[in-house]
């Protein structure tokens, strides 16, 4: 008589019976008998089935077949996996088979082959290590925009915002404009003027991006060809006067170097907003030739000034002079004007009563003299 052999599978397993080494049949839960030849491989239903031999020759048990989640992952593809609604794993390229009855599962299958991401995928799901790892991201603030280039080829222009791409060998670059009013600074500057005064200056230029397509795919680096084209029309500008001239006309340089460089910065897909000199620096030499001039125009003016006071005055002494020729008492009224100041600086004074006290004075001190 054969022995026969008693075989338990509780709850959430199931079980291979194999006779003689080949596959014979599935068991489930609940208690069975197993023939001498028959050995069974259990199997725990929460877990992906690892199947023993060739997978193909189980699938041909139709009952093993309707157990099983089979899942093809193409090249190019991959597959993201839901437990009970939950997101559980992604598959890449290869086989894989699932138990049914224990977990509810569902499954989305991508393909990598495009770039832009139209499956339904929770956002949350793009930081998880397991997914991230296939998805490319780019970046747009709220004061830029992009232009997106596929394979070399301009696609679209993109506003603010956080862009997802799935990775693979097509290439896609995001080239970003800053849309803020922006600040160009030209430091040191060293020009000559229509005099040749050597001279350097410190200017400034504000600027918007208007056209974000011309300015960063038809041109090359639109930011060093701006400050290229303002650097010339300063030169020219500069060029076109003397120093005294320009330092006259500081305050219309801005508006003659925009109306010089309009069509150039319309090209470039940027508006030049303001612009303008902040400082005027002389060079060593040229400051000491100006210090020299500003010397003799300060001295020539205080000559002038000094010239007017003594005309004034000699003016002043004229009317008195005549004033008391006229009035004996005014003349009087002099004298004792005299020797209080005389009277100031000299201990003792002696006088005689012989001729005018005024004209014994003017002798005294023409002695002194």
């Amino acid at each position: 008589m054969k022995k026969m052999k008693r075989v338990r599978i509780n709850a959430g397993k199931v079980g291979l019976v194999f006779r003689k080494g080949d596959y014979n049949r599935v068991i489930t839960q609940g208690i069975h008998w197993l023939g001498f030849n028959e050995r069974v491989i259990q199997y725990d239903l929460s877990k992906p089935f690892a199947a023993p031999i060739a997978l193909e020759l189980l699938l041909k048990d139709t009952v093993l077949e309707d157990m099983l989640h089979l899942i093809e992952v193409k090249d190019n593809q991959i597959v993201l996996v839901y437990e009970n609604g939950n997101f559980k794993n992604v598959f890449s390229a290869g086989r894989y088979t699932l138990w049914k009855g224990l977990y509810e599962y569902e499954f989305t299958t991508v393909d990598l082959s495009k770039i832009y991401i139209t499956e339904k995928i929770d956002k949350s799901l793009f930081s998880n290590y397991a997914l991230n790892k296939y998805i490319r991201v780019f970046e747009v603030a709220a004061y830029e925009k992009a232009v997106l280039i596929v394979d070399d080829v301009y696609a679209k222009t993109l506003g603010s915002g956080t862009y997802r791409f799935w990775r693979n060998d097509t290439t896609i670059k995001i080239a970003k404009a800053d849309l803020r009013q922006l600040q160009l600074e030209m430091s040191g500057q060293e020009l000559l003027t229509k005099d040749k005064a050597a001279i350097r200056i410190n200017f400034y230029i504000q600027y918007k991006v208007l056209d974000i397509e011309k300015a960063l795919l038809e041109n090359k680096d639109y930011e060093k060809q701006l400050y290229i084209a303002m650097q010339l029309a300063l030169r020219a500008f500069v060029g076109n006067y003397t120093l005294d001239e320009l330092l006259e006309r500081k305050d219309s340089m801005a508006e003659a170097i925009l109306e010089v460089t309009k069509s150039q910065t319309n090209k470039l897909g940027v508006k030049v907003l303001n612009c303008g000199i902040r400082d005027i620096i002389l060079t060593g030499e040229m400051k000491e030739i100006m210090n020299q001039v500003l010397v003799a125009q300060k001295r020539a003016q205080a000559n002038i000034i000094t010239r007017r006071e003594e005309t004034a005055s000699t003016r002043s002494l004229l009317n008195t002079v005549k004033l008391m020729e006229d009035n004996e008492m005014l003349y009087k009224l002099k004298e004792m004007e005299y020797v209080e100041k005389i009277a100031d600086k000299i201990g003792e004074i002696t006088l005689s009563g012989n001729g005018g006290m005024v004209k014994q004075l003017k002798d005294i001190f023409s002695v002194n003299r």
